[in-house]
């Protein structure tokens, strides 16, 4: 079972590498020139896509390897009253749309997290993020799911396993957290 795990995770990065390099370089560039521009970065998904978001954000404010001044990335996954209080006031789906709503301006990044590329509450969450004039990068995997017609660039992990999709999502992540500490080597 272990040797089969890590030779699936194995397959799945290969594929990632002779597929999505460009890609993943996009993105990278998303991120520094959002950070370079002043703005800053918005991140959102479930499940442990939200853990996800949450790991990313905290690399922008913390720091990723290198010392550097802070940056504004904010997951909007942490904050339970809110959570709670607009899927009670108005629904699960618009979780995230009603903050972007709140926090989103024009020149941000949104980047929302769907293993299956079709959760609402991250849909909603592009399309709120698109009205406010921000840039929008999905990290989603299978055949991208409605988050294809959706997203400025949307990363299509190639597969159908979960974990592995997950996987690939955290590694891209820390990647574009590569590339903001290397923006300060210049």
């Amino acid at each position: 079972m272990v040797l089969k795990e890590l030779k699936d995770h194995q397959h799945t990065i290969q594929l990632v590498i002779d597929t999505l390099t460009g890609d993943i370089e996009k993105a990278c560039k998303m991120m520094v020139d959002t950070l370079k521009n002043g703005n800053k970065v918005l991140f959102a998904g479930n499940g442990g896509s939200a853990a996800d978001a949450q790991h990313l954000a905290a690399e922008l404010t913390g720091r990723y390897v290198k010392e550097r001044k802070a940056f504004p990335g904010i997951a909007l996954t942490v904050d339970t009253s809110a959570l709670t209080a607009i899927a009670n006031d108005y629904h699960f789906d618009r979780v995230f749309a009603r903050q972007v709503e709140a926090f989103a301006r024009p020149g941000d990044l949104f980047i929302g997290i769907s293993t299956s590329g079709n959760s609402q509450s991250i849909l909603n969450a592009f399309e709120t993020a698109t009205q406010f004039g921000c840039k929008t990068l999905g990290l989603s995997g299978r055949d991208g799911g409605k988050m294809n017609g959706i997203c400025d660039l949307n990363i299509i992990i190639p597969s159908n396993a979960t974990a592995r999709i997950q996987e690939m999502h955290i590694l891209i992540g820390h990647i574009m957290c590569q590339a903001v500490d290397d923006m300060f080597d210049n």
